[in-house]
């Protein structure tokens, strides 16, 4: 076995205790407000990334859980379910500072705006949005909304506030798989800042996601072969912007890793509807 395949491997023993851990990540994936904890080093450092993202599932949770309850409520009190998923997204967004829109924007802009390597990190650098970053917006926002309101038509406020959740950690844990699996495209740039994760975290957080989504979903009686059949059409798209962005730009960046869990979103609350649908025939 090779050096970096055994510090791929091995734990390394600084590893923070798990609340550490789960406030970095909510730190680094929202904005949501939240002091220093008693034996944590420094709240505003950047993120060991080797070390921390194990607790993402947990995190996502909790950056779910605002728009989750908007949802819930909105939905009981008998607003349209596309006005539901409005809210619902409007203040999922607010949480998280809009962080994987601007990365599936800004993907979209490099990825399909440019003609070389260098042209695409460059378009993909600049904050201004162009006509594909604004259509994949569109898009999303779109998709999104539609399938929360489908959801919520189908089976209910619980089962669409029970599909953000079991949504959050899975989506978020496929950028996290692309970042531990995928060389950066360059040098520079938050998803080259924070290091790549250990494979054994990138596996611990997709297996804590599954185990949290099935949980989630048995609780609010979601289908959970919808629940799995999203969570294989997210890593199939998933799998479909690795190749495509390593080709394009040889290799991963943040907002690629945005793109990543945006796709992985839409494909579970598809993965739930179709489900739905089939049961409703």
């Amino acid at each position: 076995m090779t050096e970096a395949e055994t510090s791929t491997e091995t734990l390394p023993p600084d590893w923070p205790g798990w609340t550490i851990a789960t406030a970095i990540c909510l730190r680094f994936w929202s904005r949501l407000p939240l002091p220093a904890l008693p034996g944590e080093a420094e709240s505003h450092a950047a993120p060991d990334f080797r070390l921390v993202p194990r607790a993402l599932p947990f995190a996502a949770l909790v950056i779910a859980l605002p728009a989750a309850l908007v949802t819930l409520g909105a939905g009981l009190a008998g607003l349209s379910g596309l006005i539901v998923a409005a809210l619902a997204l409007t203040t999922l967004a607010l949480t998280t500072g809009a962080f994987h829109e601007d990365g599936l924007a800004d993907s979209a802009d490099g990825l399909f705006g440019g003609y070389t390597p260098e042209r695409r990190l460059e378009i993909m650098k600049d904050s201004r949005i162009g006509s594909y970053g604004a259509l994949a917006l569109g898009l999303s926002l779109m998709l999104r909304a539609g399938l929360i309101a489908m959801i919520l038509d189908r089976s209910g406020a619980l089962a669409a506030a029970a599909a953000m959740l079991a949504a959050a950690p899975w989506s978020r844990a496929e950028g996290l798989f692309l970042l531990a699996t995928q060389p950066t495209a360059r040098s520079t740039g938050a998803a080259a800042a924070v290091g790549q994760p250990t494979a054994i975290t990138a596996r611990i957080a997709l297996a804590l996601s599954l185990v949290l989504a099935t949980g989630i979903a048995l609780a609010a009686q979601l289908p959970v072969p919808g629940l799995l059949l999203g969570f294989a059409l997210a890593h199939g798209a998933a799998a479909v912007l690795s190749r495509l962005a390593r080709r394009l730009i040889g290799g991963q960046t943040g907002d690629v890793l945005g793109a990543a869990q945006q796709l992985a979103e839409i494909a579970i609350y598809l993965g739930i509807a179709l489900s739905l649908g089939w049961a409703g025939r």
